[in-house]
């Protein structure tokens, strides 16, 4: 970055009228000042240094990353005649000669910068394509710099694609938005778009600390670590909260800005006690978990901000839970780390997930809540009860052990294996699931040959016709048939209301193809036994599981019934 000494378009001094904001007063004065960059700097210094100058550039990024800022270097470095006046375009800009100065302080006749967020119609185009025809009155290149240049209208773009493939020699067009998916690709096509990245954390403490020093202020490191994570890659941001610091600690004793003092400014909760809180959530304990939040509330944490750094814990204890490496990282407190990898063993990544899901769905509750602070306590007290609940994995395994068979005593021939209905009860406000007594399904059959197909039961055939993936059938024979008779070679049923009429004559048609013999399938009007699902409903609802939350949520139902292989 530069300051007031190298750049002449800083001012300098300390009086209330001739002070510049951080951000500007440290706006790079060279590509070599632009932080995080080096991609596009390279390219840039090499294009201009081999003459390679395109007549559009689009630079794309978030918001202060130095978009405008390189777009004002790229007008310098064309327009630059050096100290001597008699130099050519140039990477690296003088800043004294007339043209360095005039753009560095926004008054340069020949650049021209518009803003399209609020000039976003044809006509506006229009007056700034009648000046394109004119050469330069001064300057070498005529260059116009259209910030947030997807605000433009359609017809404005459309007005703008010709004179842009095809400009005049002395005029160059430099475009600068936040949202380049919103860009037409015809104007796209006619640039060299140039991606400007978030800047890192490290590279952001790096610059806060030399600004720091440059201002004479003192600032803990801790602070500078909070400030960059706060900026979340911007370098505008970092400053202007670093500004904010400085002035906030400017009427104290010693003038140290500290760690607290950046924490109640941004209203941030304390880092060890986002520890703590996750800690009692995890543990179950919702009273320390509330007195937590009420004291951050207290001394001024957002309890919305609360929320996002239990995000951000929980985010990190998962890459740490999967990549110790991560726990190494230099800008962390050794009682963090310590801490962190303690944590990370103690919990599981559905754990983890579990909790990201509802922190997440917390977050938007507490951001529409008319209190967040109470919208934010409810989600810790629903994270707190999930939290000694088993993951659906470990339920599955629990729900099934006694009913498995091990797979060393399995025969190999095709006879009836366990399998695990499981039942869904619709409730209003939440669905909740169980699993019953396994009932005997055949080993899958798709693998066999014909000859070696033998369906004992209708369930057999059943279980066929979903290995041959006819699904909608065994939807159908499953639901809607009420079986009369079974033997080899011959079905009876009672079909349901809304079975198709040619049921019958598909499965007998299927059975004979599948098996090599000739089966007959026929509609009678005998009662029947009840369909394959209300029986394995009735079976659902015998087992103690699934009754114990059938009694302890009366109306409830069993919403429906899978069955999951063992």
């Amino acid at each position: 970055m530069t300051d007031s000494a190298s750049d002449p378009a800083a001012a300098t001094g300390t009086s209330a009228a001739n002070y510049r904001v951080l951000a500007r007063k440290y706006r790079p004065a060279r590509f070599t000042d632009l932080i995080g960059q080096e991609a596009v700097v390279r390219t840039l210094t090499n294009a201009i240094t081999s003459g390679r100058i395109a007549q559009g550039y689009m630079l794309t990024g978030v918001r202060g990353v130095g978009k405008t800022t390189t777009a004002r270097l790229i007008a310098r470095a064309l327009n630059c005649i050096g100290v001597d006046g008699k130099g050519g375009p140039t990477p690296d800009p003088c800043g004294v000669c007339v043209h360095c100065t005039g753009i560095a302080e926004d008054r340069h006749v020949d650049v021209l910068e518009m803003d399209a967020a609020s000039r976003t119609g044809i006509d506006d185009i229009r007056e700034l394509l009648d000046g394109v025809r004119y050469r330069p009155t001064s300057a070498r290149y005529k260059v116009y710099i259209v910030d947030e240049v997807h605000m433009l209208s359609e017809k404005a773009f459309n007005a703008l694609l010709k004179t842009l493939e095809e400009p005049p020699a002395h005029v160059k067009f430099i475009f600068a938005t936040t949202e380049i998916r919103k860009v037409p690709v015809t104007v796209l096509s006619r640039c060299q778009r140039f991606d400007l990245r978030r800047i890192e954390s490290d590279d952001l403490t790096a610059l806060f600390s030399g600004v720091a020093d440059k201002e004479h202020a003192k600032i803990e490191p801790a602070a500078l670590a909070l400030i960059a994570r706060a900026a979340d890659g911007s370098a505008r941001d970092g400053l202007s909260i670093l500004d904010q610091a400085i002035s906030q600690a400017a009427g104290g004793g010693d003038q140290t800005v500290t760690e607290q003092a950046v924490r109640d400014m941004l209203g941030l909760a304390d880092r060890a006690k986002v520890f703590d809180l996750f800690d009692a959530v995890m543990r179950g304990d919702v009273k320390a978990a509330l007195a937590i939040v009420q004291d951050q509330y207290a001394s001024g944490a957002n309890p919305v901000v609360v929320v996002q750094d239990l995000l951000e814990l929980v985010h990190w204890l998962t890459r740490v839970k999967i990549s110790t490496e991560t726990a190494r990282d230099p800008g962390l407190a050794e009682t963090e780390r310590t801490r962190g990898l303690e944590m990370a063993k103690g919990l599981s990544v559905p754990v983890l997930s579990r909790a990201w899901q509802m922190l997440l769905k917390g977050l938007s509750e507490a951001r529409s809540a008319p209190l967040p602070l109470q919208a934010v306590e409810m989600v810790l007290i629903r994270l707190a009860y999930a939290s000694d609940l088993p993951t659906p994995g470990d339920a599955l395994k629990t729900l099934q052990s006694g009913g498995a068979i091990p797979a060393a005593a399995r025969p190999s021939a095709p006879v009836p294996s366990p399998a695990a209905p499981r039942a869904a009860l619709g409730m209003s406000g939440g669905v909740a699931t169980a699993a019953s007594q396994p009932r005997p399904m055949p080993e899958p059959l798709a693998v066999l040959p014909a000859e070696a197909v033998a369906l004992k039961s209708f369930a057999d055939v059943v279980a066929l016709f979903e290995s041959k993936r006819e699904i909608l059938l065994s939807a159908q024979l499953t639901r809607g048939v009420r079986l009369v008779r079974f033997e080899e070679g011959r079905i009876e049923f009672n079909p349901e209301k809304g079975a198709p009429n040619d049921l019958a004559g598909l499965v007998g048609k299927h059975l004979t193809k599948w098996t090599g013999q000739r089966w007959i399938v026929s509609v009678v009007s005998a009662a029947g036994d009840k369909t394959l699902y209300e029986q394995e409903e009735d079976k659902a609802k015998a087992d103690p599981l699934v009754k114990s939350l059938l009694d302890a949520f009366p109306g409830a139902k069993i919403d429906r019934i899978s069955r999951v292989e063992t």
